[in-house]
């Protein structure tokens, strides 16, 4: 049976009780010296011990197991492998840091981070074009770490999309004219379908001032009813709403603004799939994304983007990533409750199939991928339409991609016809071809910004970056 060391998590429990290691010992009926063991990880856990714990202090026998630093933990292994640190720390000696000094490697992550968006910036302006806000992390970046921060899950607005759904139950193929009708009975809003030359800008106009929602007839049934559980939340979850932004540590008004529209998003998909119901047919099905959409008369993606979500306390799914890209590699969603680091920019690794997924609309590609840290990962991908309304509106489509960490793979129907033993199973990737430390790599696009790859005269390698 494998050891379990909870020293951090013990310590922890303890100072949010505001007790000491003796005042601890008491209420277990231990000695203070063993308190001290454990959570110096100088003794294991065992069962009875766990469960005592989970007795005295009401928790999650679970929380206590698990590692809480995990996502930290893989950020600060990624970053020290920059060459500029020279030789890295030991896997000890970083959860010794993460445990004990936390707002210190909080704030080193963010200095590197900082740094790195500079570069980044560096890179795209040219020395010659240098704004004025070089340091500062885009929107997309802040709201992607504010909602990571949170595991992507929000409680708050599952519980207020939670009471809603109880005061009107309804069947997912009726939820469009509830939500209509529920506009209209509680906010006097009224909803009307506008034409594509009325509207041919925009997909969704809540015009506050005449209380209506104009939505555009190039949205599909599915899309209509979530831009309209949009609104409801930004009717009848306001105040969350506020609390949350005010809450999210974000200063700009681009960001703001960004961030509402992400939390209402949020909301209207915990609103058409209910958390409860989602994560026992997830379960149940082993994670079938087509089955689960068409239980709730919702899209491919809208299912993919829910699936993160499913962080509950005491009801947790497996924690997936979600990225969604186009035709030229462009980052335009992205959201993460594992500890894949998805990028930010164009130009994610080619060998990633979520590129190939273009080449065959609609059909769902898996992979099992290795970064070059060692971590890995399931993924599958598939493109998903955009609105198309006319001629000139066609093949607009996107690639959306759905991981999880390797270990949970038996619990994904997708991967139950792979031979697992295949020492050819992994894919070797890269976050994107700057950042990527791998050699002899036929994909490569760009010189690694960290690693000087070898190059001679008298020798051609597979790309010109490298002999």
């Amino acid at each position: 049976m494998k050891k379990t060391f909870v020293g951090p998590q013990l310590r922890q429990l303890r100072r949010a009780n505001k007790q000491t290691q003796a005042e601890m010992a008491k209420a277990l009926g231990i000695s203070p010296a063993y308190v001290n063991l454990l959570e110096n990880n100088q003794r294991s856990l065992s069962v009875q011990m766990l469960m005592a714990l989970s007795e005295k202090y009401s928790v999650d026998w679970r929380e206590l197991v698990q590692d809480p630093h995990s996502n930290v933990l893989s950020e600060l292994r990624s970053v020290l492998q920059d060459p500029i640190f020279g030789e890295a720390p030991d896997l000890q000696e970083l959860r010794a840091a993460i445990d004990h000094a936390p707002a210190l490697v909080e704030s080193f992550l963010h200095i590197y981070r900082t740094h790195r968006t500079t570069l980044d910036k560096m890179l795209r302006q040219g020395q010659d074009r240098m704004p004025d806000d070089l340091i500062a992390s885009s929107p997309e970046t802040i709201i992607h770490d504010f909602f990571r921060d949170h595991q992507n899950h929000f409680p708050e607005l599952e519980d207020i999309a939670e009471r809603i759904r109880a005061e009107q139950p309804t069947a997912p193929d009726d939820v469009y004219a509830m939500l209509k009708a529920r506009l209209d009975s509680r906010h006097g809003v009224t909803v009307e379908v506008k034409s594509v030359e009325d509207m041919p800008e925009a997909l969704r106009i809540f015009e506050r001032g005449e209380a209506t929602v104009f939505l555009s007839e190039a949205l599909d049934h599915q899309n209509r009813t979530f831009q309209l559980a949009h609104v409801l939340c930004l009717l009848e979850a306001e105040d969350t709403l506020k609390t949350l932004v005010q809450d999210s540590g974000i200063s700009s008004p681009t960001g703001l603004a960004r961030c509402q529209v992400e939390l209402a998003n949020y909301f209207a998909g915990a609103f058409l799939m209910p958390y409860a119901q989602v994560l026992e047919l997830a379960q149940t099905t082993h994670y079938d994304v087509d089955r689960i959409a068409a239980a709730f008369s919702v899209s491919f993606e809208q299912v993919c983007h829910r699936l993160t979500t499913l962080q509950r306390k005491n009801a947790t799914g497996v924690p997936f990533f979600f990225l969604r890209i186009d035709k030229a590699g462009n980052v335009s969603k992205r959201f993460n409750s594992t500890t894949f680091t998805l990028a930010e920019y164009g130009g994610a690794c080619p060998v990633w199939n979520i590129h190939t997924s273009f080449r065959t609309p609609g059909v769902i590609l898996p992979q099992f991928v290795e970064l070059p840290e060692g971590e890995r990962f399931f993924t599958i991908s598939r493109t998903t339409d955009r609105p198309v309304f006319s001629r000139d509106s066609q093949d607009r489509r996107l690639a959306v991609a759905l991981g999880c960490e390797f270990r949970f793979i038996d619990q994904i129907g997708y991967a139950k016809s792979f031979n697992l033993d295949r020492e050819d199973l992994f894919s070797p990737v890269g976050i994107n071809c700057p950042l990527c430390p791998r050699q002899a790599c036929s994909q490569r696009a760009h010189q690694p910004l960290f690693v000087d790859l070898p190059i001679s005269p008298d020798r051609r390698g597979n790309t010109r970056y490298e002999s």
